[in-house]
């Protein structure tokens, strides 16, 4: 196709540019990235899209791939592997599966007992059938209740309630006079990834640790518990990984690089990832006999959860056996990768994916997402035999072994470093999928483009649009008069940054490629999260029964591909962007004085007597130590990185306008394609090779999973945690990396507007 279109049919703006009170429509208003020609036949072939996905084969779909327990190693993990990239292939793309060899420990010796302080009790550490849900029968199939790579041990010792088990809690233990040193720790999941959990615990001394789902958060107290309703029975246990995933994902024996059958790997014992003390999850109802038997301290208010019980800290009299021995083994997984070949710019790369492996049958947690992305793929082929190519590769992929570790997704990343350095153009994940809200999380390159896409897509029950349905949902939950103006004055919604916790994780944190997360959900009770009875009939009973959020999933993702994929210039946006990061420099500055003035006030108040004077006698605390007030820190080479990054997002706005105002002049293909390169880079110019501080395989300086939290993001991680951690010349140093990449981020956004600005003159 010829490049050479007409600056007066460029228009770029997309509609958070139009002008104030414009009468100019949405369907008239050409497409941010698109000529008026142009978007004239995308609407037409997005509408064409949209029409085609199927809620009765989104059904199939599922009832086909949840049919039986499908982890890595199963027989049914490589036949649905196979399926799936036979569909693929049916519709017409090009297709392989790509194998990787990875660890992965599956439980052969499991126990929890009482020994002391109560009446003897053995855990079941079992989730029974339920003659209500056909496949919570196919035991022999299903993987036990267990945490993945946790360390083999057999313990027996002392139990201490640690709450949720993160740093804080260990805090208030030591004001407590509690040392969980030589002790089993339980604690309860939420508040962290359950990952940190053991994490902390070993840090603090703890030689086994149990973490339990606490109806409080995850249970009766919530709704009616399955199967009368969705929430967690007494009997239901939260599988999961506690890899220590913020150091690094994917294959805990081969990290950085891709788990091929050739590649070197380090010893079990020295992997890094892997626990260093044994954990295991257990259901509410083989929590509450180990619980009830701890006396000591009452617990503190907020660690008080739903059991009928009084909740007791310990140490003791409870003592608890617990075991744990795996079979360590290589197992394959399976990636389905589905290819159209751009017709332009086959070498950019548009990127579509969600994991097909499942704890158990795993319905909701991936299938509801996996067949969204299924009929993506099928609405795909059915317009490339229609007539329609992309201009843009797109590549439609099916990840295996996200579960244990992000393994599928980050060994591909892992083993295509360089080629998705040099032509991924974005990277769009979906996971889970249910009834009510449109979320969207990622880049802030791509708010606005996500905000564009919102207002495109029908909530299928209201019948709004997902993003104005979103907006009023912000709105109604805004705590202060001032954050409702913003949401309704501001043309685009705030977007979440993105930590981890599913396959974004790898193309945006690793490799530099600018990433989304979608799906649906908020309106659903959960409470199957990674059980066994995560399967059709839950879904089918209590969740999108009707499949009309999964079709929306689809119109989503593939509005969302299609429009990346056919833009004449990508639809990069850098006022979001700096907002964004303006904001996170206030929140540090903020963070930083508000950490000296908490420190001071402290101080004080050990000085004045304060804790001596109001600690209860009979049931002291011991008081908080002196700290030495921090130094102020030196924001200023991010104040001014900060401040050129305003400047070079407007000198970008400012190209852009012009473009759709100085009509007239042809826009040469090199140009288009010089600034297209230049945005695909912009995430690139977020990453360093250094990595972060004491974790190099993050690569990316503006997004990281907390170091203490797993999944929760942390933004300016490397300042924002040595903040945290009180590490303050590490802070200092921090701010001048990030400024750096700041300055090289604007002077790249700047390059890009010159060109368009120059391309625009001629």
């Amino acid at each position: 196709m010829n490049r050479t279109v007409a600056i007066a049919s460029i228009l770029f703006v997309g509609l958070s540019l139009a002008p104030v009170g414009s009468q100019v429509t949405a369907d008239e208003q050409p497409l941010f990235g698109y000529s008026a020609e142009s978007s004239r036949a995308e609407r037409q072939w997005e509408g064409k899209l949209r029409a085609i996905p199927s809620p009765d084969n989104l059904r199939a779909y599922m009832k086909r791939l949840t049919a039986h327990p499908h982890h890595v190693g199963s027989l049914a993990d490589k036949e649905n592997a196979e399926w799936i990239a036979a569909k693929f292939k049916e519709f017409g793309l090009d297709t392989h599966i790509e194998q990787f060899d990875v660890l992965f420990p599956t439980p052969k010796e499991r126990l929890v007992e009482l020994t002391e302080g109560g009446p003897k009790f053995v855990a079941k550490l079992q989730e029974p059938a339920l003659p209500q849900d056909p496949t919570s029968n196919q035991q022999a199939e299903q993987l036990p209740t267990y945490n993945a790579y946790s360390i083999d041990g057999d313990v027996t010792a002392p139990l201490v309630y640690v709450n949720y088990g993160i740093p804080e809690d260990y805090e208030e233990l030591e004001r407590m006079g509690v040392s969980v040193k030589g002790k089993i720790v339980i604690a309860r999941y939420y508040h962290s990834w359950r990952g940190i959990k053991p994490k902390v615990a070993a840090e603090h001394g703890a030689i086994g640790c149990l973490i339990y789902s606490d109806p409080h958060e995850d249970g009766f107290v919530q709704g009616d518990t399955f199967p009368a309703g969705p929430y967690r029975s007494s009997d239901g246990v939260q599988r999961g990984s506690v890899a220590d995933m913020p150091l690094y994902p994917g294959d805990p024996l081969t990290p950085g690089v891709g788990a091929t059958k050739d590649a070197q790997r380090l010893k079990i014992e020295d992997a890094p990832t892997i626990t260093k003390i044994p954990v295991l999850p257990i259901s509410y109802g083989d929590a509450q006999p180990l619980l009830a038997a701890l006396t000591g301290r009452v617990a503190p208010e907020g660690w008080r959860g739903g059991l009928g019980i009084t909740y007791h800290v310990g140490p003791g009299p409870a003592k608890v056996h617990l075991k744990v021995k795996s079979n360590w083994e290589i197992k394959p997984i399976y990636d389905v990768i589905g290819k159209i070949e751009g017709a332009t710019f086959p070498d950019e790369w548009v990127i579509r994916g969600n994991h097909h492996d499942g704890w158990v049958n795993g319905a909701e947690d991936p299938i509801a997402g996996q067949v969204a992305l299924i009929e993506e793929a099928r609405a795909f082929g059915e317009l490339f035999k229609s007539g329609w190519k992309p201009k843009r590769t797109i590549i439609y992929c099916a990840w295996d072994g996200e579960e244990p570790g992000l393994l599928g997704s980050t060994e591909w990343a892992e083993q295509h470093y360089d080629e998705l350095r040099a032509h991924g153009v974005a990277y769009i994940n979906s996971d889970t999928n249910s009834r009510g809200y449109l979320q969207i999380e990622g880049s802030h390159t791509l708010e606005k483009f996500g905000n564009d896409i919102a207002r495109e897509i029908s909530d299928p029950e209201t019948k709004l649009s997902v993003w104005k349905r979103q907006q009023l949902h912000e709105i109604a939950n805004a705590k202060t008069a001032e954050q409702r103006q913003e949401i309704r004055k501001r043309a685009d919604l705030h977007i979440p940054a993105l930590g981890s916790g599913s396959d974004y994780t790898a193309f945006l944190q690793h490799d530099g490629v600018a990433s989304m997360n979608i799906g649906f959900g908020g309106e659903d009770g959960g409470g199957i999260y990674h059980s066994i009875y995560d399967d059709f009939y839950w879904y089918t009973t209590f969740s999108d029964k009707d499949f009309v959020y999964g079709r929306a999933l689809a119109e989503t993702g593939g509005t969302a591909m299609m429009r990346l994929a056919d833009a004449d210039l990508l639809p990069f946006e850098f006022g979001d962007f700096a907002d964004t990061v303006e904001t996170y420099l206030k929140e540090l500055k903020s963070l930083a004085q508000k950490t000296q003035d908490e420190i001071r006030e402290r101080n004080r108040e050990i000085d004045e007597g304060v804790f001596k004077a109001t600690n209860d006698p009979k049931r002291p605390l011991e008081p908080p130590s002196v700290e030495v007030v921090p130094p102020h820190l030196n924001f200023a080479p991010m104040e001014n990185a900060v401040d050129m990054l305003n400047r070079s997002a407007a000198e970008y706005r400012k190209a852009l306008e012009q473009a759709s105002a100085n009509g007239g002049a042809p826009l040469a293909s090199a140009s288009l394609a010089e600034v297209n390169k230049m945005l695909i880079d912009s995430e690139r110019k977020l990453t360093n090779a250094a990595g972060l501080p004491n974790r190099p395989w993050f690569k990316h300086q503006l997004y990281a999973p907390g170091f203490y939290t797993g999944y929760a993001v942390k933004t300016v991680p490397a300042v924002r945690e040595a903040i945290e951690l009180k590490k303050w010349p590490q802070a200092d140093e921090a701010i001048v990396v990030v400024a750096h990449i700041l300055e090289d981020e604007s002077a790249l956004i700047s390059s890009a507007a010159a060109k368009l600005a120059a391309a625009t003159a001629h």
